[in-house]
């Protein structure tokens, strides 16, 4: 069943072609493991590669005994293995960061590092139903709005894939049973230090005994009815902003659109078009906030002179000449530029 879930994932959104290479995080918990051993299975039939990555964060005395484990099952299937071993703790203090955080920056640099090394062109995490719910719930408390609903996307950049996004915790430990691949379980995982763990080790069996037995599907369905939605605001998005941009203006570091267009947009769709457009700029739109939108709107219908704002240190909006500039680095550039 798990097997057979997983091959239509990966048909239905597409996150694996004919040829691909592709780099599993492996872990060696009972997620990644199920992946790992599904994908060797599928590989030749869909006529994909794969190697694998896993990342030793030296944090916990298990943490030797699970590396083994993965290179022994690499071993036995003649998978490549790529393995690094980095003192996480240390890490996270010279950064100021927390553990879990560091953690996360560590193996995704890691499986980039490997995909890079061996010419591939896709990284497969094992991020699951239960994974999307518990992110769903967080990102509703954090009041990220709709597009927080969304969770965690099936494919990401088009590097990122997660093949087991609509397979649940329940059907991924009986397929570890079923298979007898005897998975190394991360007891941190059991300790309510962090928001995740306590939402997925408190909140959501509260919810589940209390309110809805079903609530992992039906947090599923709302993000899925809001990544269709999303994708559906994409399309508008890019076409009201194709149509305000004026292209003569724009240079690498710089993006210019007409505020009189701009102006003239529904408020939903000026709120899209900013983040699309600082997207384009800077490759995201993190560290711009509601707030940020709200005052880049007021400024473009005030527009008296040259008015600026920086909503953060990376990008500079500027009212100049009957158009909206959005800067790079600004106060490292030449002003006289725009």
């Amino acid at each position: 069943m798990l097997e057979e879930k997983i091959k239509q994932t990966i048909i239905k959104n597409e996150l694996i072609n004919k040829n691909d290479k592709i780099v599993l995080g492996v872990s060696g918990g009972p997620d990644s493991m199920s992946m790992l051993h599904v994908l060797n299975k599928l590989k030749n039939s869909m006529h994909f590669e794969i190697v694998v990555a896993h990342i030793n964060h030296m944090i916990r005395k298990e943490a030797d005994e699970e590396t083994l484990y993965v290179k022994n099952y690499c071993d036995k299937y003649n998978i490549p293995c790529f393995i690094k071993k980095i003192d996480i703790l240390t890490e996270a203090s010279k950064h100021k960061v927390g553990t879990e955080e560091e953690g996360r920056k560590a193996r995704y640099n890691f499986f980039e590092e490997v995909r890079i090394k061996i010419d591939g062109n896709k990284i497969a995490t094992a991020h699951n139903a239960n994974d999307n719910a518990e992110t769903v719930l967080m990102n509703l408390m954090r009041g990220t709005g709709t597009s927080g609903l969304k969770g965690i996307e099936y494919i990401r950049n088009h590097v990122i894939i997660r093949p087991l996004l609509e397979c649940n915790r329940n059907m991924i430990e009986d397929y570890c049973k079923e298979e007898k691949l005897n998975p190394k379980y991360d007891q941190s995982n059991k300790e309510n230090n962090y928001t995740r763990n306590k939402i997925r080790n408190l909140l959501i069996p509260y919810i589940e005994k209390e309110f809805n037995p079903n609530i992992i599907d039906s947090l599923n369905r709302l993000s899925n009815i809001a990544k269709q939605e999303s994708e559906y605001w994409n399309k508008i998005t890019k076409n009201e902003y194709n149509k305000i941009i004026d292209k003569e203006l724009c240079r690498k570091d710089i993006i210019a659109l007409r505020i009189k267009d701009f102006n003239n947009l529904e408020k939903v769709v000026k709120s899209r078009v900013i983040l699309y457009a600082i997207k384009e700029l800077l490759g995201n739109n993190q560290g711009i906030e509601k707030i940020h939108i709200e005052d880049i709107i007021k400024l473009c219908n005030n527009n008296i002179g040259n008015k600026f704002l920086i909503p953060n240190k990376k990008v500079k909006v500027l009212i100049k000449d009957k158009r909206i500039f959005f800067i790079k680095n600004a106060w490292k550039k030449h002003e006289h530029m725009v």
